[in-house]
Order: C-alpha cells, then sequence, then structure tokens
C-alpha cells in the first residue's frame, strides 16, 4: 500500500512542477519557479522509481521508504518556499527552501544506503 500511497504523492508533485514551470515562463519570468517545477518533476519522477524498487523488493525498505518520504517533504519545502516567495512576497518560514534542501540531500544518501545495505544482505 506504501508504494502506491507515495506514486499518489509522486503525481502530486509532478502537478505540481508543471504548474510553477508555467507559472514560471508565463506569471513571473524570472522568479525561480523554474527551478522550484524542475525540483519537483525530477522528485516525482525519483519517487516513483523508488516506489517500484521497493514493490520488487530491490532496496532495504526502512531507509528507502525514508528516502522516498524525504523527497516528498524536501521537494515540497524548497520548492513551496520559492513559489510563495514568488508569487504571494512572503516565504513559508524562515530557511524553508534550505531546508528542503538538505532533507533531499539526505534522502539521496539514504537511497544509497538503502542500495548498499540491500547488496551486502544479498
Amino acid at each position: 500500500m506504501m508504494p502506491t500511497i507515495l506514486i499518489a504523492l509522486a503525481g502530486l508533485l509532478g502537478a505540481a512542477g508543471v504548474m510553477l514551470l508555467a507559472a514560471g515562463a508565463h506569471a513571473a519570468p524570472g522568479a525561480g519557479l523554474d527551478s522550484a517545477g524542475q525540483v519537483l518533476l525530477f522528485h516525482a519522477a525519483a519517487v516513483v522509481a523508488l516506489s517500484v524498487a521497493l514493490h520488487q523488493g530491490l532496496l532495504f525498505r526502512p531507509l528507502a521508504l525514508a528516502g522516498a518520504i524525504g523527497f516528498v517533504v524536501g521537494a515540497a519545502l524548497f520548492s513551496g518556499d520559492i513559489a510563495l516567495r514568488a508569487l504571494a512576497g512572503h516565504r513559508l518560514f524562515p530557511l524553508a527552501a534550505p531546508s528542503g534542501g538538505v532533507v533531499l540531500i539526505a534522502s539521496w544518501l539514504a537511497v544509497t544506503a538503502a542500495a548498499l545495505i540491500a547488496l551486502m544482505r544479498g
């Protein structure tokens, strides 16, 4: 069930990414919305890939789940803060974008560890 929930969340990330890219092209060019949209789309694809890998049992489940959830949370924080600043003129909360970036980095490291642990376990 968790991979299915993650895929649904990835769909939301992807849709938000496309919306931010469109807003960056039409409503607020140069405001950073392109970067926010790209982060969302990139991590939406990563969440789908992780969900498939989890379903196939290819990764150490606890770390892979943490990584996938971190991708959703980190991308939302990073992109949400950038979008809010560009479109509403205020932040999500202080340091939201950098916090989201740190969560994304940690999530990629969790995915790496999940793969290495699965590899060592054979």
